[in-house]
């Protein structure tokens, strides 16, 4: 859980595949008791989150603090309890009270643990566009391609996760 509550938070405007996925790697090697909410929480007490990511922006740390934390207090502790969690409206209302979480957070993190959304970012936003398609707000537009895969006969999440490994090859 350490690593999903530090993809969430520290993804934003980072290049996945070659700053942010090794950082997880490496914090999932030397934090093995992090696979819990519980455990990462513990282990933040005595360990600096920063430092493990090799990040130093204080509102990412902040923002998984602040998840953390928000889980633990609602006793989610495992990716089960998580995807479980989601399920619930008012828990995912929950979630976007975190100062940096927004709709695409929510939909990225239902992904990590196992849910099938469409998280819409700079990757789909430009494909949307490349394709004609509008600049929509995001819960539209979420829309437009959750209808392209229901059309198509794929899953929402595995036809977002190939438009965004389609794009982000390209930048």
């Amino acid at each position: 859980m350490g690593a999903v509550i530090c993809d969430v938070s520290f993804q934003p405007r980072c290049k996945y595949e070659g700053t942010l996925r090794p950082r997880l790697l490496h914090l999932q090697l030397s934090w093995p008791d992090a696979r819990t909410v519980r455990g990462f929480q513990r282990r933040l007490v005595t360990e600096d989150r920063a430092v493990a990511m090799k990040f130093n922006h204080a509102q990412k740390v902040a923002t998984a603090h602040a998840i953390t934390d928000l889980l633990a207090a609602h006793g989610v502790d495992t990716r089960e309890d998580l995807h479980t969690w989601l399920d619930h409206q008012a828990n995912r209302a929950a979630l976007r009270t975190v100062k940096g979480v927004g709709p695409k957070s929510i939909d990225y993190i239902g992904n990590l643990v196992g849910r099938s959304h469409v998280a819409v970012d700079v990757h789909l936003r430009a494909f949307a566009v490349d394709a004609g398609v509008p600049d929509l707000p995001y819960d539209q537009l979420r829309a437009v391609y959750e209808e392209a895969a229901a059309l198509l006969g794929h899953d929402k999440g595995g036809l977002e996760h190939a438009v965004w490994r389609h794009r982000s090859k390209a930048t």
